[in-house]
C-alpha cells in the first residue's frame, strides 16, 4: 500500500546529437513514419467536480473551520474559567491561613 509506483522506463536509446560536417553525410529520413509510443492508461480514478459538489465541498470545508473553531475556543474558555477558579481557591486559602497566624 505505501510502496512507490515508479512510471515504466523508456525503451528508446539515447539520442546522441552529432552536429553534421563538410565530410559526414546527411542522415536519411526513413520513408514510413515511426510509430508514436502510446502512454500507459492510468489507473488512477479520477475525480471530476461538478459546480454543485465543489459548493457541497466549500460547504463542508467552511463547517469544519467552525467546528473546530469552536472547539478551540471552548477549550480556551475551559482553561480559563480553571485558572480564575485556582485564584479563588490560593486566595481564600491565604486569607484563612493569614486569619489563623493572627491568632
Amino acid at each position: 500500500m505505501l510502496t512507490p509506483k515508479y512510471p515504466p522506463q523508456d525503451s528508446a536509446p539515447p539520442a546522441t546529437a552529432t552536429a553534421p560536417t563538410a565530410h559526414t553525410p546527411a542522415p536519411v529520413q526513413p520513408s514510413a513514419p515511426v510509430p508514436v509510443p502510446v502512454a500507459p492508461v492510468s489507473n488512477r480514478p479520477t475525480v471530476q467536480l461538478t459546480p454543485g459538489s465543489a459548493l457541497a465541498l466549500a460547504a463542508g470545508g467552511g463547517a469544519v473551520v467552525l467546528v473546530v473553531g469552536a472547539v478551540l475556543v471552548s477549550m480556551l474558555l475551559a482553561v480559563a474559567i480553571t485558572a480564575t477558579s485556582v485564584a479563588v481557591c490560593a486566595v481564600v486559602l491565604r486569607s484563612l491561613l493569614n486569619a489563623e497566624r493572627n491568632r
